[in-house]
């Protein structure tokens, strides 16, 4: 039986990894740039992350943070100070050591630009900020009174990456990393577990993702941080994505950056500060997560284009008419307001052919398409297409009917892609209880797909971090988290070392 046409292939199940790429392609969101492990953000891909950033950033300053803007560059005695952070992230790390460029003419007459001017210190392009804003925080703080300290940043960072992938990993992203200082060790992990939250918040709400909140093991810990908070998701092809991170940094980066403060006793006290982040990643998230065979299905909540209305003018003598038709529907739908904005409408007048215009919407993942035409002008109603069903589908709706539900229609949306991507999830999420059945489950079995097959296991862990590594090596398997929930509290046995636990751990294969 031959397979239907799509208008991605391969198809998700064919395979996986180039399903992905081709999906980012077909929706035009981004493309490989000449410097080897970037990436050039198109318009649909940037308009995406800007609706995510914007979101975010309300929530941020609603629970009351502020942007500031830090260097790029940061001096390698900077890092340094902080050894095991700085090891964390060594091999990836860009490091600047000239400042200028001299043209050198060459025999065969063309010339070649030099580095000279080899600076004092070499400076390492920011792989993330906490030494550099722990040094502004020293100079900020100088009293109790002066804190907490809670800072934003919206920035760029560089991680050098040898096997790149859009929008996963690329050399260069875009990220946000937020760093706060406290009094207290109660005030800072009330903040980083404030903040877990309203990542897991944000993912589950407005991007349709569900997740799973929980700690992060020792061996998986950020480096520096004495806990780490994370928010796991799985995606379609049953693997993990690490969607978001916020770390209880102690008093080790305070130390490290002399950030003391004049305590209420009147004693010298060093800070106790925190950081966490998402980045474009989110991105490469909710493409594994909710994109078909078709190309990208975007949660209405951060679409750049939550409606894109379609003008069909099969006569040149109407196209006035239609089009203005358009425009007016897309003004009345600007006023209706949805998850606290206005609706976010496009009218795409192109001047192309009806069929190539609808697949790129589909491609890029609208979650609505209005078509409007003379037949429709005149019966007061319009064809809606909705992006979470089949290409095909079409319902020919009254335009009062459309106007008064439109908003409830973009919820029920969200809500099925959160709702589907719970199923999947919970599908193939499973409890178990040995060694060999953890390595069953995560071999392809005969009739699978070898880029799809496995999921989340639930077992009972009560090993340390080299057991852990050893897991990892071995099987690449690895712990995502230590569940938080009543549902992952019960008595037990470990399954590799046989002592008692008190709790069940998430394993997965992993982005």
């Amino acid at each position: 039986m031959s397979q239907p046409s799509t208008a991605i292939t391969p198809r998700r199940e064919e395979d996986f990894p180039e399903w992905y790429q081709q999906v980012v392609r077909a929706a035009d969101m981004a493309e490989n740039s000449e410097v080897r492990g970037c990436m050039v953000i198109k318009p649909w891909g940037y308009g995406l992350w800007e609706n995510i950033q914007r979101q975010l950033d309300e929530k941020f300053k609603e629970t009351g943070h502020v942007n500031a803007y830090f260097p790029l560059l940061i001096p390698l005695s900077y890092l340094e100070k902080e050894a095991e952070h700085a090891e964390g992230f060594a091999t990836e790390c860009a490091v600047v050591t000239h400042h200028r460029l001299e043209a050198q003419k060459q025999e065969d007459g063309t010339t070649r630009m030099v580095p000279t001017g080899e600076l004092a210190e070499p400076f390492v392009i920011r792989p993330t900020s906490e030494t550099i804003i722990g040094a502004a925080f020293a100079r900020w703080v100088e009293s109790y009174r002066d804190l907490p300290l809670l800072i934003n940043q919206w920035a760029n960072v560089m991680r050098w990456e040898m096997r790149p992938r859009l929008f996963l990993r690329t050399a260069e992203f875009l990220w946000q990393e937020g760093h706060t200082a406290h009094e207290t060790a109660e005030e800072a992990m009330q903040e980083t577990r404030l903040m877990h939250q309203v990542y897991a918040d944000f993912l589950t709400q407005h991007l349709a993702i569900p997740v799973i909140p929980g700690e992060k093991t020792e061996a998986e810990r950020f480096p520096g941080a004495l806990n780490t908070f994370t928010v796991e998701a799985m995606v379609q092809d049953r693997k993990a994505i690490q969607a978001g991170t916020s770390h209880f940094l102690g008093q080790n980066f305070a130390k490290a950056a002399n950030i003391q403060f004049l305590g209420r006793e009147n004693q010298r006290e060093f800070a106790w500060t925190t950081s966490w982040g998402v980045s474009t990643r989110l991105i490469g998230t909710m493409i594994m997560a909710h994109a078909d065979d078709d190309g990208m299905v975007l949660p209405p909540r951060v679409a750049p284009h939550q409606i894109v209305i379609l003008p069909v003018t099969p006569k040149a003598e109407t196209r006035d008419a239609v089009i203005e038709s358009c425009e007016a529907l897309a003004r009345t739908l600007r006023a209706h307001n949805w998850a606290g904005q206005g609706l976010r409408v496009h009218v795409d007048k192109r001047d192309i052919a009806g069929g190539a215009r609808n697949w790129e919407w589909i491609k890029k993942g609208v979650p609505l398409r209005i078509e409007l035409g003379p037949r429709d002008i005149e019966k007061r109603s319009v064809a809606v297409c909705r992006r979470d069903q089949g290409p095909k589908a079409k319902d020919f709706v009254p335009k009062e009917d459309f106007l008064r539900d439109v908003t409830d229609l973009l919820q029920e949306i969200q809500d099925g892609m959160l709702t589907r991507a719970q199923a999947l999830r919970d599908e193939h999420t499973h409890r178990l209880e040995t060694l060999e059945e953890m390595v069953a489950f995560f071999t392809p079995k005969n009739g699978d797909k070898p880029e799809i097959h496995g999921g989340f296991a639930l077992m009972h862990w009560a090993g340390g971090r080299e057991e852990e590594e050893r897991l990892s090596k071995e099987h690449k398997v690895t712990i995502r988290c230590i569940p938080m929930g009543d549902e992952y509290a019960e008595e037990g046995t470990c399954f590799l070392t046989g002592k008692p636990s008190q709790r069940r751990v998430v394993f997965a294969k992993s982005y």
